[in-house]
């Protein structure tokens, strides 16, 4: 049996690919588990500097696996507690930079599994929906949280309440992706992005994401504080110093990713 989450590493980017193409990679309560704990590894995993999450086959997730056949109401709130909420807290929350590379459909909760990343490419072929309302739902796996803060109240109320699929070249528009990438160069780009970010300063880039994440409720009197508090961290770490040493040197840095010395 093939594994549900294929994971490989290449230097300090660790790969994780969606691996359900027969089902265009619908999350399966299977599948959730394998990737909280592959997140939940890679937090501990030292020598992980980034990661670049995308799907197998024609598709990136078609969001929550319906395949099961339901009879009448459902409390769907112990299944999101359990398995999409604790998903979606470790990705943003992880002191690590995330790529998500989007090949052909993102759909309900694969569309916000894709947004919780920290920057988002997609092949032209790429297309997204908050597909909820078609079957009676509300947005879930941070879908309510992404959406207003990425594109802005009045595209979000728009995606959810109509559930229209837009394409790459919209969804760029919006501001919901980075990049777009010719299909087949998808993955060689999103992995030239995610090396990119292994090479940089790790705890710059841990800082940046404490620092957004905090954003959105602060204040500007906390947020600025927030980022002085930051910078005095980072000021102490081995890159800062090797960064400025590189600057006057005239030479390309190289960042050990190290809290101290």
């Amino acid at each position: 049996m093939e594994k549900l989450l294929v994971t490989a590493s290449e230097g300090a980017v660790r790969t994780l690919v969606l691996n359900r193409p027969e089902r265009l990679n619908a999350l399966s309560f299977e599948l959730l588990t394998a990737l909280n704990s592959a997140f939940e590894d890679i937090e501990r995993d030292d020598t992980v500097r980034a990661v670049l999450l995308t799907g197998a086959g024609r598709g990136f997730s078609t969001g929550a696996d319906l395949a099961v056949q339901v009879e009448g109401a459902l409390d769907l709130g112990d299944k999101i507690d359990a398995y999409y909420n604790p998903l979606i807290r470790r990705m943003r929350t992880l002191p690590k930079p995330i790529v998500c590379a989007v090949n052909g459909v993102a759909v309900g909760a694969g569309m916000n599994l894709a947004l919780a990343a920290d920057i988002v490419v997609a092949g032209r072929d790429a297309s997204f929906a908050q597909s909820f309302i078609r079957i009676g739902l509300s947005p879930d796996a941070g879908g309510t949280y992404f959406l207003p803060r990425i594109a802005g109240a009045g595209r979000a109320r728009a995606l959810a309440m109509l559930g229209e699929t837009i394409n790459a070249e919209v969804a760029q528009a919006y501001g919901l992706i980075w990049k777009i990438f010719d299909t087949e160069m998808l993955m060689t780009e999103a992995l030239t992005i995610a090396t990119n970010l292994a090479a940089q300063p790790a705890q710059a880039i841990a800082g940046m994401k404490e620092a957004f994440n905090a954003s959105g409720s602060n204040t500007l009197e906390r947020q600025l504080n927030l980022e002085r508090d930051i910078q005095r961290r980072l000021g102490n770490t081995p890159d800062f110093v090797e960064g400025i040493k590189a600057f006057h040197e005239k030479r390309v840095p190289i960042f050990s990713g190290k809290a101290t010395t």
